[in-house]
Formats: C-alpha cells, sequence, structure tokens
C-alpha cells in the first residue's frame, strides 16, 4: 500500500511540473493476455528507454514502481501504471525491462520459480519505433502474453522467456504560438468551462507551449506583467498526437 501511494505521490508532482524544452511525456503500462495459471509474478526492478535508431548507448531510465506484479491479475482489460519519465522529443527505437530474481509461477497451488537469466543480465529489450512529437503526452502499453512467455522444463521446472507486444499511442495533444511583444512574459492558461486543463508561461523570446493538452476546444488566456492588457484566443482546437500552433498573439499595452 505505501508503495502505491508513494508512486502516485511521485505520478502528480510528474504531471504538475513544467517540462523540459524539447521533450515528450510518457507513461508506460502493462497489462497481459491469459494464461491458465494461478498466478505469474513478475519482478521488475527497472524500465528504459532508447531515443534514436543506434544500438547500445542512449538509454534513458524512467521512473519505476520497483515490485513483483501478478499478470494474472491484468488481463480482460485491466491494466497498471508502471513507469513515467520525460524523453527528448524523437523517435523511440527501444523498450527494456529489468527483472529482478523474484519471478514466480503458481499452477496446482505450487509455487515454481521462473528461471529468467537473460532477463536479469542486459534485461527484456522490445522493439518500439514511434515518433513523439515535442509536448504531447504519450502511453506505452506492454500486453505479456503469458501462455506463450511460460515454458515448461522435463524436470517440472519453468523458464520465462516473454512474448511482450508494444504498442505506443499519444493520449493528449498541445497548443503553441509567439507572444508579442516577447518582453510582457504573461502567463498562458488553456481553459475548458471553468477548469485549467494546462499552464505555461512565454518564454524571453516570446515562445509558448501549452503540454499534455487533451483533445477538445479551449479558450487560451494570457495575462502578461504589468503594463499590458490580458488577451484572450476563442475556440482553440487541440487533437491528439498534434500540435495546434495559434501563431503570432498580439499584447497591448495599456
Amino acid at each position: 500500500m505505501y508503495r502505491i501511494i508513494g508512486f502516485l505521490l511521485i505520478s502528480l508532482l510528474w504531471i504538475g511540473c513544467d517540462s523540459e524544452s524539447g521533450t515528450a511525456r510518457i507513461e508506460v503500462r502493462l497489462t497481459d493476455a491469459p494464461g491458465d495459471y494461478q498466478e505469474v509474478n513478475i519482478d521488475i526492478q527497472g524500465v528504459e528507454v532508447h531515443v534514436g535508431e543506434a544500438e547500445g548507448s542512449g538509454w534513458t531510465s524512467l521512473q519505476v514502481e520497483k515490485g513483483v506484479y501478478d499478470l494474472i491479475k491484468l488481463t480482460n482489460g485491466a491494466d497498471t501504471l508502471l513507469a513515467l519519465g520525460e524523453l527528448p522529443a524523437g523517435t523511440i527505437s527501444q523498450i527494456r525491462l529489468l527483472l529482478g530474481d523474484g519471478n514466480t509461477l503458481m499452477v496446482g497451488d505450487q509455487i515454481h520459480d521462473l528461471k529468467t537469466p537473460s532477463g536479469q543480465q542486459s534485461g527484456l529489450k522490445l522493439n518500439l519505433h514511434s515518433t513523439l512529437t515535442e509536448g504531447v503526452t504519450y502511453k506505452v502499453l506492454l500486453d505479456f502474453d503469458v501462455a506463450r512467455s511460460i515454458v515448461e522444463r522435463g524436470n517440472g521446472e519453468y523458464n520465462l522467456k516473454p512474448v511482450i507486444k508494444s504498442v505506443a499511442e499519444a493520449t493528449s495533444g498541445a497548443i503553441k504560438g509567439t507572444i508579442d511583444p516577447a518582453i510582457s512574459l504573461p502567463a498562458v492558461f488553456a481553459i475548458v468551462a471553468d477548469d485549467t486543463v494546462a499552464t505555461t508561461y512565454a518564454d524571453e523570446a516570446g515562445g509558448f507551449l501549452l503540454r499534455g493538452v487533451p483533445a477538445g476546444t479551449y479558450k487560451v488566456t494570457f495575462e502578461p506583467k504589468e503594463g499590458f492588457e490580458p488577451s484572450i484566443k476563442e475556440n482553440v482546437s487541440v487533437t491528439t498526437g498534434s500540435v495546434t500552433d495559434v501563431g503570432v498573439v498580439i499584447i497591448s499595452e495599456n
């Protein structure tokens, strides 16, 4: 319970923090295709992502909820948040799961160790060729095929040779633009009804990017520093996976 609460706090902090320039948000979720076992417990100790097509370097570690996951509980559309983080915009080529020693299987009310030598040494590498757009939030779903991943040995022992399908999909869009004059330095808000969905500040060059904005139609408001008038852009449409450019926003002096 404390482990789950701690990870939820990390998640809230991550969502609330300003994102770095040139990055996309990513969350990794785990699910399972059913298998004929009572429990399949996988000990996950790390999740890493490689941005770019080159092998061997450039791995980035995500914030991960370490622990043992019973895949049987993640069937029929259920999934769980495994890791999250910020990545440079660009192409994800691979994702890697780092496993611990606590991998077990329950069948016939008996617990068996799952042998995973390759996973313990260098991680389970999965190809994932998807392009990340700056400011957009993505979900990577790891679909663990239990029925094909458990190999029974002749001596009654079991090996884990994971068969995992990885799918990345955008879950939000973004809004960008340029402020004129840049010295007005406004706070920028994306609002729907009475809810503020995203907020940011224009930078010294006048640019702004509202990240992680769900698909919909928004009012974008601009609250500049003293000496300038607030401004509003109505009916700004956002689509999932895309960045809406509102162009140049003129801020008038008062």
